[in-house]
């Protein structure tokens, strides 16, 4: 038994080389989870580490509340806007396209891998999971982005295959140890478990804006623990009237994020930092479990099982869930690329662990490797994928405004940042001249790079981008203006 201060150097330990690589991760080009998942098996009893741990359960509970964490910070930052037009493709390659992923892997596994049919299934839904932000890290650390609605489809399609793939796996586990149960009950605790947790989902979010922006608390502090206790919350409750939680907590961070509460940027900073601590956490935790030598009998057995899902399962799922989608040849073809999987499929192979099942131990096996096999293939890969297709977009990362407003529930107004476009006929004018609402206030100025705190008689640029505070109608009026095109 090891003592609380080895415990605590030990996970501290963890976690300042956990952040180091995530710097190296950056520069190298490859997903930091990969090295995350690295740090956990050299730290592990078969590296020099020598901690061992294979408690199948702590692992899945933490991976539990890690990915609710994460699904709800997701969800936070996610734009309606932007995934709007793309919403009906998304949940097609969440539920179709996770069905298909599923059952062309299944029959992969009972024709060259010998297991049974129910068995090749659930192999197939455990990875049929997908990571997009490890794609998107790869992507900015190479300052590529994708172009069109790719990288909002794959946002929604990584934030909402999540809930399928642990429905199916849990489902499937259910019936490969209960013979005796009917498939065909999964339909009706499909429908169930996916409208409850959307439904939940979506009254809790509405009721976390009525609570935060009604509660008034002392103690600004105390507004990103509200919003954790809602997280831990919404996921339980959900659970207990068997409803998809994972779902729950997504939709609730969905509604939140595109909704004004007060203190919503410092509750967005903190839920951040919060889901990268629980995603290093997992990783560590996962590495830990696996047993490196244990995957060197499954060697050729997983590359094999890792070819058929990347270059065979993953794009036909693709190509049929979006045939009459509109999205063109290339850009399905990035969308199979980027199905990079991650810690998820992982924390669903532990399912079968505890479950008891006789090919439990292989299967996780077989997952580990899998998900080891597509980040070093695609995570790497990926910028070059991307440029040979033809659907890189260059990052411009304008520089963050040092200025900020955090929404109250009594305040009408919106601090926007509009750029002044050539032409434009405020463009030479000062401020006081251009005809700028009154209500409307320009607060800084970003020119060149730089920021400068105006006057009225602050003549206006060209590319200058100023920030206005202004209520909505006065916000409109002043896009309007400085967006004219100026009278020749």
């Amino acid at each position: 038994m090891r003592s609380i201060d080895e415990i605590l150097v030990a996970a501290s330990v963890l976690l300042l080389l956990s952040i180091f690589a995530s710097k190296a991760a950056a520069r190298l080009g490859v997903p930091a989870l990969l090295l995350f998942l690295v740090l956990g098996m050299f730290a592990g009893s078969d590296g020099p580490g020598g901690i061992y741990f294979d408690d199948a359960y702590v692992a899945q509970s933490l991976g539990v509340v890690a990915l609710s964490v994460i699904l709800f910070s997701g969800g936070l930052d996610t734009e309606w806007a932007s995934i709007r037009p793309v919403l009906w493709h998304g949940l097609g390659l969440s539920t179709v396209g996770v069905l298909i992923t599923a059952g062309l892997v299944g029959v992969f596994a009972k024709l060259v891998l010998g297991f049974s049919l129910l068995e090749g299934i659930l192999l197939g839904a455990i990875v049929s999971a997908t990571d997009a932000a490890a794609v998107f890290s790869v992507l900015r650390s190479h300052g590529i982005g994708l172009t069109g609605h790719v990288r909002p489809l794959l946002e929604l399609e990584s934030g909402s295959n999540d809930p399928m793939a642990v429905f199916l796996t849990a489902g499937l586990v259910g019936i490969i140890s209960e013979p005796s149960t009917n498939p065909l009950t999964l339909l009706p605790m499909f429908v169930w478990q996916m409208a409850l947790g959307a439904g939940l989902g979506y009254a809790m979010g509405r009721l976390a804006i009525l609570l935060i922006n009604r509660l008034n608390l002392e103690f600004h502090g105390l507004y990103p623990v509200l919003t954790l206790s809602l997280i831990l919350l919404t996921y339980g409750g959900t659970d207990l009237l068997s409803g998809n939680g994972f779902l729950a907590v997504y939709i609730l961070g969905l509604v939140m994020g595109n909704n004004n509460f007060i203190h919503k940027q410092s509750v967005k900073r903190f839920h951040d930092g919060l889901a990268w601590l629980m995603q290093i956490a997992m990783f560590l935790v996962l590495g830990l479990l696996v047993f490196p030598s244990h995957l060197v009998p499954i060697i050729g057995l997983g590359l094999i099982s890792s070819v058929f899902l990347i270059f065979v399962a993953r794009p036909v799922s693709i190509f049929a869930t979006l045939a009459f989608s509109g999205f063109k040849f290339n850009e399905k073809l990035i969308i199979s690329w980027v199905g990079l999987r991650g810690a998820v499929p992982i924390v669903l192979a532990t399912f079968p662990l505890l479950a008891g099942m006789p090919r439990a131990e292989m299967i996780f096996d077989l997952v580990f490797f899998i998900v080891l096999t597509s980040i070093l293939l695609q995570g790497t890969s990926l910028p070059l994928i991307a440029r040979w297709l033809g659907v890189e977009a260059p990052i411009h990362d304008e520089p963050k405004s040092p200025l900020t407003l955090e929404p109250d529930a009594g305040l009408q107004s919106e601090l926007v940042d509009i750029e002044i476009p050539p032409g434009s006929p405020v463009e030479g004018k000062p401020i006081v001249g251009a005809g700028i609402p009154k209500g409307a206030l320009i607060v800084l100025i970003n020119r060149a790079n730089e920021f400068l705190v105006p006057n009225g008689g602050t003549v206006l640029q060209s590319g200058d981008r100023v920030l206005v505070l202004a209520d909505k109608d006065d916000l409109a009026q002043t896009q309007s203006v400085i967006e004219a095109k100026a009278e020749r």
